[in-house]
């Protein structure tokens, strides 16, 4: 007796699905990291782009903006206030403003010759005069175009030494003025008395708000404009870096500190 002819059995929807996936293994990993690496790219994209136009963080290292801003603030800059920098260029993009007097700001420090190591650091001070104003101290009073500026923000920092003779003063003789209803300027400049002097066009004078504790335009001289990176807007974390407790940045938060507008 003749047997039958099995007819040949047709795959299941299931198994061709199994089939198309796993025929297609290799190109669907590829896929799948390109637009992993996609996703990663424009992240990371975005977060260049806010922190090259927009906004940088910030950490005070030192006292000399006490009791403004304290070791341990961390800051939000708003960069393009000023006008962004690109990085690793000298090209600085048009702002919508321009530092005013009494402006905290973050800034490029011109060459300090005595730091070597680290000439051109990252620094944040107060704008106290511009380019054409007439500065000079007087018995550690900063005086602005004859006007006595007193530092009602820092008035209780403690006072160091007025007499101290430097000689990074010394680059203040090229810009020092003679004749003037202001006086003459002393032969020797010191700490608490130096000037008058004439801020050159186009540079800004910063100083610590913390006078005696404070590494500034007295020692290596006014800022170019160029050389703005941005104004701090608040702190948005705030630690202790004093202590001596363990993990102090967990453990000594100043709480009352967070959101504290800088001015």
């Amino acid at each position: 007796m003749a047997r039958k002819k099995s007819k040949p059995s047709r795959p299941s929807s299931e198994s061709v699905v199994a089939q198309v996936r796993g025929g297609g293994g290799a190109s669907s990993f590829k896929e799948k990291a390109i637009e992993a690496i996609k996703s990663v790219g424009s992240v990371v994209l975005v977060f260049f782009v806010l922190r090259i136009f927009l906004v940088e963080a910030y950490r005070i290292p030192s006292g000399s903006m006490e009791p403004t801003l304290l070791i341990g603030d961390w800051l939000f800059v708003n960069k393009l206030r000023f006008g962004p920098h690109l990085p690793f260029t000298s090209i600085n993009l048009p702002g919508y403003a321009d530092p005013q007097r009494e402006d905290v700001v973050v800034f490029e420090s011109p060459t300090q010759i005595d730091q070597p190591w680290d000439p051109n650091p990252i620094l944040v001070k107060r704008m106290v005069a511009i380019g054409g104003d007439t500065v000079f101290m007087r018995d550690g009073v900063f005086h602005l175009n004859g006007v006595a500026k007193r530092q009602g923000f820092a008035a209780n920092n403690p006072v160091g030494d007025g007499a101290e003779v430097n000689p990074l003063f010394e680059w203040q003789h090229k810009y020092e003025i003679t004749g003037s209803r202001f006086g003459a300027p002393p032969a020797q400049p010191t700490h608490d008395n130096w000037g008058p002097l004439v801020v050159p066009a186009g540079h800004y004078l910063m100083l610590g708000d913390n006078r005696y504790n404070s590494k500034d335009s007295r020692y290596w001289g006014p800022v170019p404009r160029a050389n703005v990176r941005g104004r701090p807007l608040f702190v948005y974390y705030s630690y202790d870096a004093d202590s001596d407790r363990p993990l102090p940045f967990l453990t000594d938060i100043r709480w009352r500190r967070l959101g504290h507008w800088i001015e």
